[in-house]
């Protein structure tokens, strides 16, 4: 069970999502393809094709 902070919204990608894109990628699709701040502090949420796996992406902070 994962608590999201008050205030957190949390954006479910629709589809399906290569997970062998790692971060950066995940990083480049909240920014290009959602139209998000990938920095934002919001939880973004992917599937992979056969719906087996989610990867979520949770940036903790812009500065590393």
């Amino acid at each position: 069970m994962m608590i999201v902070p008050a205030g957190v919204k949390v954006h479910l990608a629709l589809g399906y999502t290569d997970m062998r894109k790692g971060l950066d990628g995940l990083a480049t699709i909240v920014q290009e393809t959602l139209k998000k701040d990938p920095f934002s502090g919001h939880l973004f949420a992917f599937r992979g094709k056969r719906a087996q796996l989610v990867s979520l992406y949770v940036p903790l902070s812009d500065t590393g």
